[in-house]
């Protein structure tokens, strides 16, 4: 079990060391990520895989989220464990103000800080899914920029609800994007178009698809 907010790495605890260890290893790939446009809403990063790497945006280090800041190539790692989330320290982060020196537990409404500055805030607001979105609590962006990352577990919803991972107020009710095997999928309430063919309310879809119905429209695009 880790404990919150309090456990400690004893094998090294000097940032510096750990990073240096980190961008010396063998270079890795980003996991599976695309973007999702939300007409009159905004652009999120959507992070598909259980471990999420959080580092400078810098060519060719694997990161799943590249931020513009001054930090480690490699920063810190999200981990889904389960229905819960741990962050795990590879240079100086700080959750609600208190260092971290290895792993810590996650809740919603945590803040993350990354350096010097770097915040984010930890949301899991849907009771029945395991999905997660970080926003900026700082002025930083992501490389490319976009109003939020999501790491999405089984499914994500959009719609006007507050608790819903991504908030549309205009829209009349909630759109589901959702795992099926290895498959992405939508559903909606009423009839839908995928790529321009008609749906009777959930189809599948790609990284590559455009998705629009009576008063909602998104688009994904490929990493």
């Amino acid at each position: 079990m880790f404990q919150e907010h309090t456990e400690t790495r004893h094998a090294s605890t000097n940032p510096n060391v750990r990073s240096a260890e980190v961008d010396t290893v063998v270079k890795r790939q980003a996991g599976p990520r695309f973007f999702l446009w939300v007409d009159a809403v905004g652009g999120y990063l959507v992070c598909l895989g259980d471990e999420v790497m959080l580092g400078q945006a810098v060519p060719r280090t694997g990161v799943e989220v590249p931020i513009l800041a001054d930090l480690s190539r490699r920063h810190a790692k999200i981990i889904r464990d389960g229905e819960g989330y741990v962050v795990e320290s590879y240079s100086t982060i700080h959750v609600n103000g208190k260092r971290i020196h290895d792993r810590a537990l996650l809740r919603d409404g945590d803040e993350i800080e990354l350096g010097r500055g770097v915040r984010l805030l930890f949301h899991k607001p849907h009771a029945l899914s395991a999905t997660a979105r970080l926003d900026f609590a700082s002025r930083h962006r992501t490389q490319p920029a976009a109003d939020g990352i999501l790491l999405m577990a089984e499914s994500c919803v959009l719609g006007p609800r507050r608790q819903n991972h991504i908030v549309c107020r205009e829209w009349m009710d909630d759109v589901i994007l959702f795992r099926q095997g290895s498959e992405l999928c939508c559903r909606s309430s009423g009839a839908l178009e995928i790529d321009e063919q008609p749906y009777d309310g959930r189809g599948r879809i790609t990284h590559n698809s455009r998705v629009t119905g009576d008063d909602f429209a998104l688009s994904l695009e490929g990493m």
